[in-house]
């Protein structure tokens, strides 16, 4: 079984990795679902050995409809990290009228490849979804991260329980979104996914001692939340699924 920690700085990279992540999800901006990196935080990641990497390739936050100009930055950024030897992306686009635009999704596996492509939980803000999964295996797409189109993986649990019975041997279907070692055991009994994401990140808080520019309106309390990923709840996921794999039948 697979553990996939998602992080957003070189020192939450190595915390997931001493912890026992088999694969990095690297990104910038995880407090708003992640945005694609920083070229200086991917040649410093490239630093870590012995893990999978890949890259989220989201050129702004917001919805997953691109234009002409953010479609482009997005080919040019897989290309960067195709040059750079990662595993693999992990990108979404969808339609105006919510479907999975599969004609860019084909597109951006053909520049990707012989990198592995993810699709991230613009799954989840898709329409009807489910019908598209044959043409997304067809064209590729090695693995769906999802939370079962509900607000947290359990309480979607059901449907991807679901799209893994259908589909769970031509793609890997991942949840993700609330996973941790309290209930990652009870989504393997409903699902049987193997590869579980979570970013197992608490607020560390800012060492910064002066914070006198808090007092004016226009500086935001969350200048000073600083989130880090942190070993113990990731020790714990990975224990757990340690010993789901031990006792398998």
């Amino acid at each position: 079984m697979i553990l996939e920690v998602c992080v957003d700085s070189y020192t939450s990279m190595i915390t997931a990795k001493d912890a026992g992540a088999d694969r990095i999800e690297l990104c910038s901006a995880l407090n708003i679902g992640g945005l694609t990196p920083s070229y200086g935080l991917m040649k410093k990641a490239k630093e870590i050995r012995d893990i999978e990497i890949f890259v989220m390739i989201r050129p702004r936050s917001g919805d997953f409809l691109y234009d002409d100009n953010e479609f482009e930055t997005m080919k040019q950024d897989i290309s960067i990290v195709k040059q750079m030897g990662f595993d693999g992306i992990v990108t979404g686009i969808l339609l105006r009228d919510g479907r999975i635009d599969i004609d860019r999704m084909r597109e951006l596996v053909k520049i990707a490849y012989p990198l592995k492509v993810v699709l991230h939980r613009a799954f989840d803000d898709a329409k009807n979804p489910m019908r598209d999964i044959p043409r997304l295996i067809k064209i590729g797409v090695c693995r769906i991260l999802t939370s079962g189109q509900r607000a947290n993986a359990l309480e979607g649990a059901n449907y991807i329980a679901e799209i893994q019975e259908k589909f769970g041997d031509s793609i890997t279907i991942m949840p993700g979104c609330g996973i941790n070692a309290g209930n990652i055991e009870q989504m393997y009994k409903i699902t049987k996914c193997t590869h579980y994401h979570l970013s197992g990140k608490v607020n560390v808080g800012s060492q910064m001692e002066y914070r006198e520019c808090i007092k004016r309106m226009d500086t935001p309390k969350s200048e000073f939340v600083v989130e880090r990923a942190d070993y113990d709840l990731i020790k714990k996921a990975r224990d757990i699924i340690d010993n789901i794999e031990n006792n398998k039948e």
